[in-house]
C-alpha cells in the first residue's frame, strides 16, 4: 500500500476502515477466485501464494483496475492504492511461511513498481506473453537491495484486456447509450458578486451528485464550465458536448432570501421537461446549497427516466439497446405482478445479452429475480438464488462503485436474514448515493426490521420526498414501519394509500385493528388474507419476515390473534400452540 504512514497519521481509523472494506469486497476474493493463497499480512502490504503465473498476474490486473475505478471519486491525498510485485522462483515452506530468494526477489521489486502498477521479473513476463492480453513494457536490468545479481524487470499494463472493459469503454460500444446529461453554471442574478461562489458551488454539487446515478452519463465540469457567463444556444451546446438533456438555472437574492430557479430541457427535441424553483431564507446559505442540490439531484433522473420512458413508447422493441432495455424491465419491476415480472426478466436478459460488460443492467437483474424469489414466481427456487447471487458478483466485479450493486446485495442479504451483511452493503449504497430514493427508502426498512421502526420512517418519509411520483409499495414500507412503532392509526392510513393490497398487506392492517379492538374491521381484513392465501398461518408466515428482535415477533403474532387469525384456518392449529 503507497503513502500508507501518510494515510495513518491523517486518519488512522477512517485508512483501516476504508483498507478493510478494499479487502472484504476486492482483495480476497480477487484472491480466491484465482487460486491465491495469503501467506501472510503486514500493516501494509500482504505475501501470496498462487499455483500458477498466470493466476497471479489476473489477480493483479483484477485489483488494480477497479482500484483505479473505486478511486475516480476520491481525493487524490485519500486514495488507497498499492504497488504489486510478482515473482516467479523456488521458495521454502516453513510453519505456515514462505521464505527463499523468490519472496525476496517479489518484495523488492514490489517497491520498484508504480502507484498503482505492477512490475514482473522477466521469468513472469515469459510465462504470460502468449497467454493473456496485457502490454508488457522492458524496463531494463536493476539491482536490487540484498540481491548479488541484476534482475531483468517489466511492467504490466493494467489497460488489458484481462478482465472486462471499463465503464468508460462500454459506453463507447454501446449502440445507444444511457442518456447523457450537461449541467450549465447557475447564473447569478443577484447582481452581488459574492454570490457568485454560491451559484458556482451550486452547479458543481449538482454534477457531483448526478454523477453518483450510474444510469446517466454526466458531462464533466471542465466541459460545462466553458459556457460561465456566455450566452448558449441548446442545440448547439448539445451537439457539442454529445449531451440528450441539459440542466440551467439562476441564482437571485433579495434581502434575507435567495431563490433558485432549476429546468432540464431535452436538447434533441428542444423541449421543457420540469422546471422548479426553490425559496429559501438566507440562515446558512451551506446548508440552502446542500438541500437544493439533493431536492435537484433526487428529482432530475426521475424526470430524465420519465422522458426516456415516453420515446420508449415510441421505439419498436425489436430497436430497443441495453439501455432502454433495462429501463423498460424497472418500469415492469416496479407494477409487482406476475406477467410484468416475466417480462421484465425478458427485457433485462435482452439487455445483459446485447451488453455483458453493463453492471447495471445485471444487478437489475437480480433484482427482478429477486422479486420473482420473494414471492415465489419461480418453480425452483433454488435455482433462481443461485442466479441471484451469481448476477450481483457478477455487477460487484464490474463496478462495485453502482449503489444499486449494494442496494440489491442488502435487500438479498435482508431476505437471507442476514442483516449485518445486509447492513454493511445498505450503508456502502448511501454512501455512494445519498439521494437515491431507493436506497434511502431501504434504509428506512431494514431499520424497522432491525428494531428501529421510528427512525426507519423517518428515511421512508424522506424517500418519499426525494422521489414524489416514487413507486407505490413506499406506502406499504411506511405502514409496516408504523406498526412496529405501535403507531396503529398512522399504519392503517399508510395502507390506504394502497390502489390493492395483498395478503401481506391486509395482514398487517388487521393486526392494526386487533391491537385497536376494532374486531369486525380486524376481521373483514383476515377474510381478506384467507381469500388471498387459503393456506395462511400465522407462524409460517411470520417465518417470512426479518425482524431482528423476538419482541417485534411477539407484537406481531399477539396483533393477529386479536386479529382472529387463528379462527376457521390452518393458523388455528398456530393459535392452539401458543
Amino acid at each position: 500500500m503507497a503513502g500508507y504512514s501518510r494515510l495513518m497519521e491523517a486518519d488512522e481509523a477512517g485508512t483501516i476502515a476504508r483498507l478493510r472494506t478494499h479487502r472484504i469486497e476486492l482483495i480476497d476474493p480477487a484472491i480466491a477466485k484465482n487460486k491465491g493463497r495469503i501467506i501472510k499480512t503486514t500493516g501494509d502490504g500482504m505475501l501470496v501464494e498462487f499455483q500458477s503465473v498466470t493466476d497471479a498476474v489476473k489477480c493483479a490486473v483484477e485489483i488494480q483496475q477497479r482500484m483505479k475505478r473505486r478511486n475516480a471519486d476520491v481525493p487524490q491525498d485519500r486514495r488507497i492504492e498499492f504497488r504489486i510485485g510478482i515473482n516467479l522462483g523456488d521458495i521454502i515452506f516453513d510453519d505456515d511461511d514462505i521464505f527463499g530468494d523468490g519472496v525476496n526477489i517479489a518484495a523488492r521489486i514490489e517497491q520498484l513498481a508504480d502507484v498503482g502498477g505492477i512490475c514482473v521479473t522477466a521469468a513472469v513476463a515469459t510465462q504470460i506473453a502468449d497467454r493473456l492480453e496485457v502490454f508488457i513494457e522492458d524496463l531494463g536490468e536493476k539491482t536490487l537491495k540484498n540481491i548479488s545479481r541484476p534482475v531483468h524487470l517489466f511492467r504490466v499494463g493494467i489497460e488489458g484486456s484481462v478482465l472486462p472493459p471499463s465503464t468508460e469503454e462500454t459506453d463507447a460500444k454501446r449502440s445507444v447509450s444511457k442518456p447523457s446529461i450537461v449541467v450549465l453554471p447557475f447564473n447569478n442574478m443577484s447582481g452581488d458578486p459574492d454570490q457568485e461562489f454560491f451559484a458556482d458551488g451550486l452547479t458543481e454539487d449538482i454534477i457531483t451528485e448526478l454523477s453518483r446515478r450510474h444510469e446517466l452519463f454526466v458531462i464533466s465540469r471542465n466541459s460545462s464550465f466553458v459556457y460561465k457567463n456566455r450566452p448558449v444556444n441548446v442545440r448547439e451546446v448539445a451537439e457539442k458536448l454529445g449531451a440528450q438533456y441539459l440542466v440551467e438555472g439562476s441564482v437571485r437574492k433579495s434581502g434575507d432570501r435567495v431563490r433558485v430557479t432549476v429546468q432540464l430541457i431535452d436538447a434533441v427535441n428542444d423541449a421543457h421537461v420540469w422546471a422548479d424553483k426553490f425559496d429559501r431564507r438566507l440562515d446558512d446559505i451551506f446548508a440552502i446549497q446542500d438541500e437544493v442540490t439533493a431536492a435537484i439531484a433526487a428529482t432530475l433522473p426521475g424526470r430524465v427516466e420519465a422522458a426516456q420512458r415516453d420515446h420508449l413508447g415510441r421505439t419498436k422493441p425489436a430497436n430497443m439497446a441495453a439501455y432502454e432495455c433495462a429501463l423498460a424491465a424497472k418500469v415492469l419491476h416496479h407494477r409487482s405482478t406476475v406477467a410484468d415480472n416475466e417480462q421484465a426478466q425478458f427485457l433485462i436478459g435482452r439487455a445483459v445479452a446485447l451488453d455483458p460488460a453493463y453492471a447495471h443492467a445485471h444487478a437489475w437483474r437480480a433484482c427482478i429475480l429477486g422479486q420473482a424469489w420473494v414471492h415465489g414466481w419461480c418453480a425452483d427456487k433454488d435455482a433462481v438464488w443461485a442466479e441471484i447471487l451469481a448476477e450481483l458478483e457478477r455487477a460487484l466485479a464490474l463496478d462495485d462503485n453502482d449503489a444499486d450493486v449494494h442496494r440489491i446485495l442488502a435487500a438479498v442479504h435482508v431476505n437471507n436474514n442476514a442483516l449485518t451483511t445486509a447492513r454493511y452493503h445498505q450503508e456502502r449504497a448511501l454512501a455512494l448515493n445519498p439521494n437515491y430514493d431507493l436506497v434511502v427508502v431501504q434504509q428506512g426498512e431494514l431499520l424497522t426490521w432491525l428494531g428501529r421502526p421510528e427512525e426507519g420512517i423517518e428515511w421512508i418519509r424522506k424517500a418519499m420526498r426525494l422521489n414524489p411520483h416514487h413507486p407505490e409499495r413506499f406506502w406499504s414500507h411506511l405502514g409496516k414501519a408504523h406498526f412496529a412503532a405501535r403507531q396503529y392509526g398512522e399504519a392503517i392510513e399508510a395502507f390506504m394509500h394502497l390502489t390493492a393490497m395483498d395478503h401481506v398487506q391486509h395482514a398487517f392492517v388487521a393486526a392494526c385493528y386487533g391491537w385497536l379492538g376494532d374486531v369486525i374491521a380486524a376481521s373483514a381484513h383476515m377474510n381478506k388474507v384467507r381469500a388471498l392465501a387459503p393456506e395462511f398461518g400465522i407462524e409460517s408466515f411470520l417465518a417470512t419476515l426479518h425482524y431482528a428482535q423476538e419482541s417485534d415477533v411477539q407484537h406481531l403474532r399477539e396483533g393477529l390473534v386479536k386479529a382472529g387469525a387463528g379462527e376457521g384456518s390452518p393458523a388455528a392449529s398456530d393459535v392452539a400452540a401458543q
